[in-house]
């Protein structure tokens, strides 16, 4: 007989997942349906959103060739019915202060930094980029790790080794375009441009950093398809991207620089956000949503 959600201690809640103890040495890490944008929690919850990303997670976990904070299997004994297929047993971890952000591609706030500066997280780039330009070799942007409600900002490697050092911050710039390299290879092979992603590690009681939280998800990550790729221009996207661009147009009626919160997600738009967490998830791993464990919502 599985556990109760209530036999385990609650520690944090953050913009998406729930945290519980199990014992001295692991965790139930729980991916709820809520979605965040522009540093919001926003009122309406996508569809299966939990169980999508722990579906993605769990296949690029596999994928991967590096060590991660899973602890057990996603039908885990220890994982409560009411949160099967969308929570983990991991490993509990000391996590380490930066957001490990890997980019094959300039967007978002990489060309906000670009633009006004010509670099991006102090790496100077050519004069002649625009949306979408694609780097000659992925770079290695870090960030620094954001309380709820503020943002994450850019930062440099040389601020990455005033935090934890030049052996992690070596370590940490050397695993993450590795597994961001790994991972968007084989992506296109399944047509499908992985633009830029963020990771975050944790050390281990031996000391060894350890891949955690999320990877790979429509929530961490850009997707483009890329048989319409093209430089210059906002790409369509299989993520969070969506929600961001309906936010910010006329039909929301929201300014995202005043002080109200945005607005909640009209039906169509959070059904729409769904099918297209489901379409990266299945066209990335090669399997079906629909045989992922779990109840459906």
């Amino acid at each position: 007989m599985r556990p109760s959600l209530s036999d385990y201690q609650h520690l944090t809640s953050g913009k998406v997942r729930e945290l519980y103890r199990i014992d001295d040495d692991t965790l139930l890490f729980v991916a709820s349906d809520r979605i965040s944008a522009f540093d919001y929690i926003l009122d309406t919850e996508i569809p299966d959103k939990g169980r999508i990303l722990t579906a993605m997670s769990v296949f690029f976990f596999d994928l991967v060739e590096a060590p991660n904070h899973l602890a057990g299997p996603p039908d885990d004994p220890r994982i409560p019915d009411e949160v099967l297929g969308r929570a983990l047993v991991v490993q509990q971890l000391k996590m380490l202060p930066i957001e490990c952000v890997a980019r094959g591609y300039l967007t978002g706030s990489g060309l906000i930094d670009y633009q006004k500066t010509g670099k991006v997280c102090g790496i100077s780039l050519p004069p002649d980029l625009g949306e979408a330009s694609k780097f000659a070799e992925p770079l290695f942007t870090p960030a620094s790790k954001a309380e709820i409600g503020l943002h994450d900002e850019n930062i440099t490697f040389a601020d990455v080794v005033d935090q934890v050092g030049t052996v992690q911050a070596n370590q940490l710039r050397d695993r993450t375009l590795q597994i961001y390299v790994q991972a968007a290879d084989h992506a296109l092979t399944k047509g499908i441009i992985i633009a830029d992603t963020k990771f975050e590690f944790g050390s281990d009681a031996h000391g060894n950093l350890r891949l955690a939280d999320e990877v790979f998800t429509p929530d961490s990550s850009r997707y483009w398809p890329a048989d319409t790729y093209r430089q210059g221009v906002v790409q369509p996207s299989f993520d969070k991207q969506f929600v961001r661009n309906w936010l910010t147009s006329p039909e929301s009626g929201w300014d995202r620089y005043g002080t109200q919160p945005p607005p909640p997600l009209p039906p169509d738009i959070a059904e729409a956000t769904r099918d297209r967490y489901i379409e990266a998830y299945e066209r990335i791993s090669g399997l079906s949503f629909s045989e992922w464990i779990g109840p459906t919502r």
